[in-house]
């Protein structure tokens, strides 16, 4: 006999929620909520993955003590309708949970594909800001590779920098360090 999987269903009439969102199959696509909204997202590229793991390895390596620099999949957890997973976000140390924050990362980084950027750059976007992420940092894989910053002004967030390939950002928030678009990608080309 062979085993059987058991499917939950999928809600109907109503929004999702955090606990609909634990019992989605482990299918190899990303699932998130905003605002009971359900976001399915297929698995990232080579190019996306590449940039946004060279993106917390700098940062890990200039984090302070009292910060965290963690990888997706991690959970962002702040309502029962709510749950993203940002590409690469910085927590305060004393926030962390074994399972999900539930609080407002200090930055949240997302790293655009094709099947997610206008999502990146528009719904997760506002429910940042909504959250309170005092950061929220756009990295493009397309070469030469860009970054584009946003800080958090009267709830709203506003473009503080748009760098292209070998220029550089000298971040201030969520701590010093300075970011090269393309270095972010140079593993990519041996």
């Amino acid at each position: 006999m062979v085993g059987m999987t058991q499917v939950s269903p999928i809600p109907t009439g109503r929004p999702f929620t955090v606990a609909d969102l634990e019992a989605m199959p482990d299918d190899g696509n990303r699932y998130e909520l905003i605002d009971g909204v359900l976001i399915v997202s297929p698995a990232p590229s080579w190019e996306h993955q590449t940039m946004a793991f060279a993106l917390a390895r700098l940062l890990d390596d200039a984090c302070p003590p009292e910060h965290t620099v963690v990888i997706a999949p991690f959970a962002v957890q702040t309502a029962y309708d709510s749950e993203v997973q940002p590409d690469v976000l910085v927590a305060q140390y004393s926030d962390m949970q074994s399972k999900h924050l539930q609080v407002a990362p200090l930055l949240a980084v997302e790293a655009l594909s094709r099947s997610t950027a206008l999502m990146d750059r528009n719904t997760k976007k506002a429910h940042y800001a909504r959250m309170g992420v005092r950061s929220y940092w756009l990295l493009d894989p397309i070469e030469p590779g860009s970054l584009t910053v946003f800080a958090l002004r009267d709830g709203e967030y506003a473009e503080i920098a748009h760098l292209v390939g070998d220029e550089e950002f000298s971040a201030v928030e969520p701590f010093p360090v300075t970011v090269v678009p393309a270095r972010l990608l140079d593993r990519l080309h041996r």
